[in-house]
């Protein structure tokens, strides 16, 4: 049996993670400036290898809390890209996950150390080796989830307005949503609760709060906008 592995070629394994984040009614992605070959100087996505005591699933968390700070993170694998001279330096296959995350809590002394930026997803500047595909495979992704779980409330503070998450959901779409039909499938959410707070930092007169009830939601798990 050892034969038959020791046979084969050897690979090194990576993980590349695509982060999303939601500010300002924009989605942004949290891509580095490298300052490493190869490809230093150039934009990447956060990434590292898969090392031999961890699975590929606590690689990408790992990863993920070297540049945040942040665990228990939604994170979903997108797939596996391994054509043979993606990355100039080895053969190397990465496993593409994306992560959505409160852009108000992640560390940000990290991710200075990191010399990472947030890039409005409009306007990613071009990306090395094959991180463009990962990026755009990660999107579809999530708006096929997101279109049948709440997972955009990841995006959101835990006290959100109505008009902040019409804008998410435009944002992850890239579309505009009606806002009449928007309001009425939100009022037939029982876990979409209303609270007695109000947000004034738009208008003097404010808009009432919201927050996500996640255990009502696991009683009667419809969603769909």
């Amino acid at each position: 049996m050892s034969n038959y592995y020791s046979s084969n070629p050897k690979f090194h394994i990576s993980i590349d993670c695509i982060i999303f984040g939601f500010h300002a009614g924009e989605l942004n992605l949290l891509l580095l400036h490298r300052n490493f070959e190869p490809a230093k100087g150039e934009w990447s996505l956060m990434g590292g290898f898969v090392q031999e005591n961890e699975s590929v699933d606590d690689a990408a968390k790992r990863v993920l809390a070297e540049l945040t700070g942040l665990n228990n993170v939604y994170m979903e694998q997108v797939g596996t890209f391994g054509a043979i001279n993606r990355d100039p330096g080895e053969r190397v296959i990465s496993v593409a996950y994306y992560a959505l995350i409160n852009i108000n809590e992640y560390d940000k002394h990290l991710v200075e150390q990191h010399n990472a930026h947030w890039v409005n997803i409009n306007e990613i500047p071009e990306l090395i080796f094959d991180h463009k595909e990962m990026v755009i495979q990660a999107r579809q992704a999530m708006q096929k989830k997101a279109s049948s779980e709440p997972i955009g409330f990841n995006l959101l503070p835990e006290l959100f307005t109505l008009p902040q998450l019409q804008s998410l959901y435009e944002t992850i779409y890239g579309e505009t949503i009606d806002k009449r039909n928007f309001r009425k499938r939100i009022a037939e959410m029982d876990y979409i609760e209303k609270t007695d707070k109000i947000d004034k930092s738009g208008s003097k007169r404010g808009a009432i709060l919201y927050r996500f009830n996640e255990k009502v939601y696991r009683k009667a798990p419809k969603f769909k906008l």
